[in-house]
């Protein structure tokens, strides 16, 4: 069953962003009247404040951490697979999911971590339910990071590799290779700058945008070309510098700037979406099973993670984000609007994708873009770049520049959020093997914290891994992703409980979430034991890999599931643990 009812793109992007802001507005304050904050509290980043992790920035700053680190690859890839179903499942995911479950868990997260001195939801986890579901978290966070490195180190490699198969240079990659290159240099430039002069503000703004304009000259007019493996090997480099230096120095810089490149992506793309009028001619719904054999139940719920609702967007909030926040009120701003930000990025990539054939129709598209867009092997982003680059050719920029800066914006998209997980996955290492203060801390112990150490394990982990190649990796991405969802939600849930605070609205969220991943990761190991003693083809690198892991992952999961749902269940009254917590 299909229904092609055309449907008019600027209509559905407007109705999207009327309700996000009605959103923000309105549950966004109801959160924030019935947790509470304080505006006059020390935050962690200021009482703990060290120059490294726990930094203390302008609400701007930590927004632009927040939603550069978490719109990675997942708004454009999710949502144009999920369009197998139809444009109109995806969208109506992306709308309930991004204000009820996303936003909630984001903002839950960071609010949750903050209050709690900074701890980190496996930290919360030992206070409140026990040491060995804490161990259990950290060992869940830290196998989902290598997944994560895995598949977007695969994907960032592959995007900058700078010739095609006969051979020929392929000037776009490695244009958009030179570009990411120097926002590296010109980030920890920007970050001594700033350090040194204190400016902020507007100043600090156009700083930042006449830096982005010269550097995309700059790597337009010099393009690096080397090979996908070579590009692989750099990311590593720069990725493990990216977790062990100041935030200030690279990270945090990095983010602001990228944050602009964003933006401006968004608001060129809704510019042209205005100007062109598109129309979504892609079928509304194909029915509850798609042409390749996947069910809507789970597989959109899980194929549409960042956009609706994603277990990574809460390590980033309580990892990293909860040390940089200044001042209690930042919270709402950073935690729930990020996400819906977010979500409307989704959307956006919905009604540009969607629209593909009309673009090409109307002559919004040349021959060659169209050619690529409709191509039967072009990918998500293929998709997405060459229908953002036909709508800003539309307000004068030349193609061939366009599709350079997509292909910029589709890297950047990835390597924020693979600086970020890198980071999170060294100090999820580094936490799983943390003893309570006071005790002696044995040498193996020293090793296995150092951040060093911990940073070379995890990314020797992500590269292995990464050799298997990103469409074998993102599968499981995807499932381990929600259920650390629901891991989370159903944590945060006890700790609204045990400090006197209403989390009925986790309630529903974490309980879908868990019942999604479940099925989805079944689904997953039930395909790979019927190649194994049915149809044959199963493949060990590929398929003993995915099977190993979605094992691993549900033990692990319901474990976790088990003795966080034991806790919130219990009837026994608890006594309010904030002063406890922020011991």
């Amino acid at each position: 069953m299909q229904r092609r009812n055309c449907m008019n793109g600027l209509l559905l992007l407007g109705i999207t962003a009327v309700v996000l802001i009605g959103a923000y507005l309105l549950y966004g304050r109801y959160l924030v009247k019935e947790w509470g904050i304080d505006v006059t509290a020390k935050t962690p980043a200021v009482k703990k404040e060290d120059g490294v992790d726990y930094v203390p920035s302008n609400k701007w700053e930590v927004f632009a951490h927040q939603f550069s680190s978490i719109a990675g690859a997942g708004p454009v890839t999710g949502p144009v697979m999920a369009m197998m179903f139809g444009w109109l499942p995806a969208f109506l995911w992306i709308i309930v999911g991004g204000i009820f479950f996303g936003a909630v868990q984001d903002f839950a997260s960071l609010y949750t971590s903050v209050k709690s001195d900074g701890k980190s939801i496996g930290q919360l986890i030992e206070i409140y339910i026990g040491k060995t579901g804490r161990k259990l978290f950290f060992l869940f966070c830290w196998l989902f990071t290598l997944l994560v490195i895995a598949a977007f180190a695969d994907m960032v490699a592959g995007t900058f590799h700078g010739f095609r198969a006969d051979g020929s240079k392929l000037q776009p990659n490695a244009a958009a290779a030179s570009i990411s290159i120097l926002y590296v240099f010109v980030a920890i430039a920007f970050g001594l700058f700033l350090r040194k002069t204190k400016i902020d503000g507007w100043k600090q703004a156009v700083l930042g945008i006449v830096l982005i304009v010269a550097m995309l000259a700059a790597g337009i007019a010099f393009p690096v070309y080397l090979q996908k493996q070579s590009w692989l090997y750099l990311v590593f480099v720069y990725i493990f510098f990216a977790s062990v230096t100041p935030m200030w120095l690279l990270k945090q810089p990095r983010d602001y700037l990228t944050t602009f490149l964003f933006v401006g992506m968004i608001i060129a793309a809704v510019i042209g979406v205005v100007i062109s009028n598109p129309t979504i001619s892609t079928p509304v719904f194909t029915g509850f099973v798609s042409a390749n054999g996947s069910y809507l139940f789970p597989t959109l719920f899980v194929t549409i993670a960042c956009g609706a609702v994603s277990g990574f967007h809460s390590l980033v909030s309580s990892e990293t984000s909860s040390k940089q926040i200044r001042n209690e009120k930042d919270m709402l701003q950073v935690g729930y609007g990020s996400m819906l930000l977010e979500s409307l990025l989704a959307v956006l990539v919905i009604v540009i994708v969607g629209s593909l054939t009309n673009l090409a129709d109307t002559g919004v598209l040349n021959n060659d873009l169209a050619a690529m867009a409709l191509a039967d092997t072009a990918t998500p982003f293929t998709k997405f770049s060459v229908g953002v680059t036909g709508l800003i050719s539309k307000l004068g920029m030349p193609q061939e520049w366009g599709l350079c800066i997509m292909t910029m914006f589709v890297s950047a998209l990835a390597l924020t959020s693979l600086d970020a997980v890198a980071r999170i996955g060294r100090l999820s290492f580094q936490e799983l093997f943390e003893i309570e203060e006071g005790k002696a801390v044995s040498p193996a112990v020293k090793v296995l914290t150092n951040k060093y150490f911990a940073t070379i394990i995890t990314l020797a982990g992500g590269y292995l891994l990464s050799l298997g190649g990103y469409n074998n990796i993102w599968p499981l991405f995807g499932s381990a992703n929600q259920l650390l969802a629901a891991m989370v939600l159903i944590s945060l849930s006890v700790f609204l409980k045990v400090t006197g605070r209403k989390g009925f609205m986790l309630y529903a969220p974490m309980t879908m979430m868990l019942v999604v991943t479940m099925t989805s990761l079944g689904m997953s190991v039930y395909s790979i034991c019927k190649k194994i003693f049915v149809t044959g083809g199963f493949a060990f690198l590929t398929d003993g890999l995915q099977l190993f892991f979605a094992l691993l992952l549900m033990g692990l999961g319901l474990l976790i599931a088990f003795s966080s749902g034991k806790k919130l269940v219990e009837r026994k009254p608890q006594p309010n643990r904030d002063s406890l917590v922020r011991e």
